[in-house]
């Protein structure tokens, strides 16, 4: 019996070692779901981009050419001006994804590159990261959402239905406004 794309995908996902031993590997194959996820209509990304004084290295960056809200991420363009979707990759065993990872991700969201930054993660960040995100909405206007190996998964069970993964990304982005106070 021959496998889907997405079946294979979430069978690598699963066999990634949680923590520190696998964080280059969980960062290779989640960039490569969000690759099969979302390119096209994103471009490909750019992996471990660094700024020019190489201070600062963002994990991966996908275009968004997008424009007009026809489409999912030409709605995040216009929203929130997604110019560039910047992930961040958090393997996960003990700990929990808390402020100090928001507030890294928040600083590598530069004006050029818009609004909104997703953090993936194997494990749901901690109450403090929360609301660390939400103080960060209420200052600057950035958006950060939580996206769990569950939610890649989930995606990745959408695009095998012939639905749009994007709308996971929105479900997420209405969520936080839900939240937000």
């Amino acid at each position: 019996m021959t496998t889907t794309p997405e079946e294979e995908l979430r069978r690598k996902l699963a066999s990634v070692p949680r923590g520190q031993v696998g964080w280059s590997q969980f960062e290779d194959v989640a960039c490569e779901v969000l690759t099969y996820l979302f390119v096209p209509p994103l471009e490909r990304p750019r992996r471990q981009v660094r700024t020019y004084s190489g201070i600062d290295r963002r994990d991966a960056v996908f275009p968004n050419r997008n424009r007009g809200s026809g489409n999912p991420w030409g709605q995040l363009q216009d929203e929130v001006g997604a110019r560039l979707l910047l992930v961040e990759f958090k393997n996960y065993d003990g700990q929990e994804v808390g402020k100090d990872e928001v507030n890294q991700t928040s600083g590598y969201l530069t004006e050029p590159m818009g609004k909104l930054a997703l953090i993936v993660s194997t494990k749901q960040p901690e109450r403090a990261a929360y609301v660390k995100r939400n103080s960060i909405w209420s200052a600057v206007r950035k958006v950060i959402l939580f996206v769990t190996v569950d939610n890649l998964r989930e995606m990745l069970y959408m695009k095998e239905r012939g639905e749009d993964p994007a709308d996971l990304v929105i479900d997420l982005l209405e969520d936080f406004y839900l939240s937000w106070e």
